[in-house]
């Protein structure tokens, strides 16, 4: 898991599928959309054990973030070493109250606090074009605002109609998580490149293996009955 992203040909980007596309420490990538903006910040790494996948050092690693992650682009962003460390912190502490909200367990107040301080601060700000379009303020995209507006959609997640869809990745080896936003809501894996087929080949192992072991079984048992059969015609 890795919030390191692979470049993608200028020509090649209309046709990607949704979502960032992450590069493990391994060296293998798969393409993961979480379904919100504050769950994208979580595969930059995280607490305890997920610090091994650390990749937010320094300003730019916060920029480059944004500019893969499901804002709009042309944002011209400044980011100072200490909001890198806010990054961090806010970041880490999502990834407590998500998993907390899975689990069905109490938010830390600590966690609840980071993510309120971070959101009471002016967000990035957009405005209307002449044309009718969209773009963002020239002035005062700070890494502050970025975090604020990570913040707030996380208060939207988790107060919204889908924050009882938040969940973990159904792999044993795989923490990622995601908001399903799947009409069916029966949404299983981080991604199905990655740990769905990782998953489906496993179950035809599984079958394989087991076909494979009621056919020797019968085999074995038609032998025994053939010798025991010989036995008594001697």
């Amino acid at each position: 898991m890795s919030g390191r992203a692979m470049d993608t040909p200028e020509a090649d980007v209309e046709a990607a599928p949704p979502g960032m596309l992450l590069v493990h420490p391994d060296g293998s990538s798969f393409r993961f959309d979480p379904g919100a903006l504050c769950l994208e910040l979580l595969p930059t790494g995280g607490p305890g054990s997920l610090a091994y996948f650390e990749v937010l050092h320094g300003p730019a690693d916060l920029v480059d973030w944004a500019g893969r992650s499901r804002l709009p682009g042309g944002l011209d962003l400044v980011v100072s070493p200490a909001e890198v460390v806010a990054a961090r912190r806010l970041r880490d502490a999502l990834w407590r109250l998500a998993e907390a909200r899975v689990a069905g367990e109490p938010a830390g107040a600590d966690d609840l606090a980071a993510v309120n301080d971070a959101a009471e601060r002016p967000p990035l700000t957009a405005r209307l074009t002449a044309d009718g379009g969209r773009e963002w303020s020239a002035a005062g995209a700070t890494g502050t605002g970025l975090l604020s507006t990570v913040a707030r959609d996380a208060v939207d997640l988790f107060t919204g109609a889908y924050a009882h869809r938040i969940r973990t990745c159904g792999a044993d080896d795989c923490r990622l998580l995601f908001v399903d936003t799947s009409r069916p809501g029966k949404r299983r894996w981080c991604s199905m490149e990655r740990c769905g087929n990782r998953h489906k080949v496993r179950a035809h192992r599984a079958r394989t293996t087991s076909a494979d072991t009621r056919t020797t079984s019968v085999g074995t048992r038609t032998t025994s009955a053939v010798v025991r059969t010989t036995e008594r015609d001697d």
